[in-house]
């Protein structure tokens, strides 16, 4: 065959196979075709989390994180999706619930209550390339380093919020979102584990540059029952690559912002934030140094309430809140594909204050997954914090876990 046919060929299966697809996928008629249409999503993760602390027993946490949700076919620009979630423990009393479980006094905290809630209930209507979004819903914006889902916990965070996601301008994507409660991962059950809220959060990115892509943010954050945590955020980030040779990349991100009381705070302060990375990647394996710093001012350090806390600052989690001295985290961070399937990722973070100059310590991370085909992942994580600072625990921290994504 010739090689002008056999590309007649091909371009002939794909536009059958295009033209199949689409067929197959035709919009629905009717909202009553559209629930005909739609599907059942399940994601089911055991986890055997166990932690060593100082001063604390000993905690060991086998849960179960079952989610359930269904979303009909998007009809005529509208799209919903409801899904809930329970997390189950073999042994409740294993662990510290967060201060939820009397039998868990004195032992070690593991952040996964049980608990059966709703996930997410929204409502989303796009017209041209402007969606807007209203009820219980997931929101995650640049690195989630302000506003994240907290993925890593069995109960991930939600919002119920107003949200409008605009990409007119080529290249470039705005978001605005008024919030009205948090729903934490200590769950409903908790004092904290909901946020009453009155806040906006603007974010604007552009990405039309080959060197990487800007991103500038206001987050103006105000809880009526976590008063201490309401905060005003300004700030930017650049973040990108490079090639050089052999497929070879340079990676690089900087960002700065600032922050002050707002609200209903009764603080009085104005902190600093700076973030520098500079790596080299080639395919999934790279190496990077990173320096980032959570300023001070007044005895009261950065705030970064809606993060997604445990991808920051160590997975010990010793740093969830900045301490009132502030935090500077030096890190050293690789990932690598290994032999049988396994992707490995190891930090390296020492801490110190940003005020004062006190060690606070040193942490070593280590990540090995693997992918069971389309559906299962395994897991295996150990985090290990030592401390040069006596007011600060030892921490170990060890999971095993398998996840099913249907």
């Amino acid at each position: 065959m010739s090689c002008l046919s056999l590309k007649t060929l091909q371009r002939s299966l794909g536009a059958l196979a295009l033209l199949g697809s689409s067929a197959f996928a035709a919009a629905p008629a009717s909202f009553a075709e559209a629930l005909q249409q739609g599907k059942v999503s399940l994601n089911a993760r055991l986890r055997f989390e166990g932690v060593e602390q100082t001063g604390l027993q000993d905690a060991e946490a086998l849960t179960l994180r079952t989610r359930l949700g269904f979303a009909p076919a998007p009809y005529q620009g509208w799209k919903f999706l409801v899904e809930a979630e329970n997390i189950t423990a073999a042994d409740g009393d294993s662990y510290s619930q967060s201060g939820l479980n009397a039998g868990g006094a004195g032992q070690a905290v593991v952040a996964d209550p049980e608990t059966t809630e709703w996930n997410q209930f929204f409502v989303a209507y796009t017209r041209d390339q402007t969606t807007a979004s209203v009820g219980r819903q997931r929101l995650v914006l640049d690195n989630a380093r302000f506003i994240g889902d907290v993925g890593w916990r069995q109960n991930m965070q939600t919002f119920d919020a107003f949200v409008l996601t605009d990409k007119s301008l080529p290249k470039t994507t705005l978001t605005y979102a008024y919030l009205d409660r948090i729903h934490r991962v200590f769950s409903h059950r908790h004092a904290q584990g909901r946020w009453d809220s009155e806040s906006h959060v603007l974010n604007a990115s552009y990405a039309g540059w080959a060197a990487g892509t800007l991103t500038g943010y206001a987050y103006l954050l105000d809880f009526d029952n976590a008063a201490a945590n309401a905060c005003a955020t300004t700030g930017a980030s650049f973040a990108g690559s490079r090639p050089l040779d052999d497929g070879l990349q340079v990676t690089y991100r900087l960002e700065a912002a600032t922050q002050s009381d707002y609200g209903s705070s009764t603080l009085s302060y104005t902190a600093t934030y700076t973030a520098l990375e500079l790596g080299l990647a080639q395919k999934a394996n790279s190496l990077g140094l990173g320096y980032e710093v959570l300023g001070s001012d007044h005895n009261v350090g950065f705030k970064t309430p809606l993060a997604t806390l445990h991808a920051w600052n160590g997975w010990a989690d010793l740093f969830l809140a900045t301490p009132n001295a502030g935090l500077r985290d030096t890190y050293a961070k690789a990932t690598a594909n290994l032999p049988a399937g396994l992707a490995l990722t190891a930090f390296h973070h020492w801490f110190e204050a940003d005020t004062g100059g006190a060690r606070y310590g040193r942490e070593f991370d280590l990540q090995l997954t693997r992918k069971f085909g389309p559906r299962f992942t395994a897991l295996a994580k150990f985090a290990d914090f030592r401390r040069d600072l006596t007011t600060l625990p030892d921490v170990k921290k060890v999971w095993a876990q398998v996840e099913f994504i249907f």
